[in-house]
């Protein structure tokens, strides 16, 4: 990839230029939901009540979300921004202000535009479900929707959310790109509750630690692995970007969310990592950290009762647990390293690829300091043998 040639205005203008037309439409979506003066009534008190505040509620925290700091003078002012992937894909394929033009095609801003407005609230309603799904009453340090709204209206809302979002893009290429992508999501989050069965744990104790990783990496490449390839997809859809690019990308994205779901799975057992004082998700054999000790050091006692506190005290005080988080935090780095340098590689310019580092580093950072975090606590002990041999 060659480097620009000619003059064009800093790449962290332009992502805060682009993530700031992002909140204001966010911010008209939401207005268009507000009745006008004049229409007080029962019926318009009462959809206020249970629908346009839960709605206003769930698209509003930017807790434990901000990606680029508020600068005085700067697009956006004195909002935190969170850069989006749909408008990479736009400035990748349809070029940056002041830039050369291919002369090609339209710049197709207001297709991105819906797109990122609509990617937004799909990942806002996921949120909410699956925040009902896994009992979790604080988001971000936040009161989760359904604890401040109560469960039905939580529900309620983020069903609505996706069949808004789902309408809003007004672009069937898009919209089919969408609809694929929010059916992975439910499919990985279907198998990750399943985990919590009797009846699945009992089979994922009786597999292969092959078969184990093929059951974990199925259920992250569409759970968490959706939450970086649907944005990017439905932008590549409404761009007409060729297939040939969109599966690299595809893949690059399915690495991303491999990577990012072993750092999650990495702070359930270990919670300094996140920051988080308590550990989480015990409650069944979705986390890779526990299904690598499965196959590693003794077996459990029971398999049967394999959870809550019994899967804590297995886990915490395994002989493997050190050099298991230390392969595993390896693995999320490769995977984040090799997903980066796939998409450089698509990149049209040196400021499409600074871009992308910025959009994907607003969580990734966490990842590439991970191998370094763990060695730290471990006390520099390296592994004995890759998890799952």
């Amino acid at each position: 990839m060659d480097a620009d040639t000619y003059a064009y205005t800093d790449v962290d203008s332009v992502v805060r230029r682009d993530s700031a037309l992002l909140e204001d439409d966010l911010r008209a979506f939401l207005d268009s939901l507000t009745p006008g003066t004049g229409t007080a009534s029962a019926y318009a008190t009462a959809l206020h009540r249970s629908l346009h505040t839960p709605v206003a509620d769930a698209l509003g925290s930017k807790v434990g979300q901000q990606a680029l700091p508020p600068t005085a003078g700067a697009p956006g002012g004195t909002a935190p921004l969170r850069p989006s992937m749909v408008y990479w894909a736009y400035r990748n394929y349809r070029g940056f202000p002041g830039g050369p033009s291919d002369g090609t095609a339209p710049p197709d801003l207001a297709v991105v535009r819906r797109v990122a407005v609509a990617v937004r609230v799909l990942l806002k309603a996921g949120v909410a479900l699956d925040d009902i799904q896994d009992g979790s009453d604080v988001r971000y340090g936040e009161p989760a929707l359904h604890a401040t709204h109560g469960v039905p209206v939580a529900l309620n809302t983020g069903c609505w959310l996706i069949m808004e979002a789902l309408r809003y893009v007004a672009d069937p290429a898009v919209a089919d790109s969408l609809v694929r992508s929010v059916g992975h999501g439910f499919t990985g989050q279907a198998l990750d509750l399943a985990t919590r069965s009797a009846d699945t744990r009992a089979e994922l104790l009786a597999d292969s630690g092959e078969a184990r990783v093929r059951f974990w990496e199925s259920m992250a490449e569409r759970k968490t692995g959706t939450l970086f390839r649907m944005p990017l997809d439905a932008a590549l859809a409404g761009l007409r970007v060729v297939e040939e690019e969109r599966h690299v990308l595809d893949d690059a994205m399915r690495r991303l969310g491999l990577a990012s779901q072993l750092f999650n799975d990495l702070t359930d057992v270990l919670p300094e990592l996140g920051g988080a004082n308590t550990h989480e998700d015990f409650d069944g054999l979705s986390n890779r950290v526990f299904l690598e000790l499965l196959t590693s050091g003794p077996p459990p006692a029971d398999p049967s009762t394999l959870t809550g506190t019994r899967l804590r005290s297995y886990v915490l005080d395994h002989p493997m647990l050190r050099p298991t988080l230390l392969e595993l935090a390896d693995q999320a780095a490769e995977l984040k390293r090799t997903a980066k340098e796939a998409v450089h590689g698509v990149c049209r310019s040196a400021r499409s690829a600074a871009y992308f580092d910025v959009t994907i580093d607003r969580k990734g950072h966490l990842i590439d300091r991970l191998p370094e975090t763990v060695r730290r606590w471990s006390g520099g002990v390296t592994p004995a043998s890759p998890p799952g041999t």
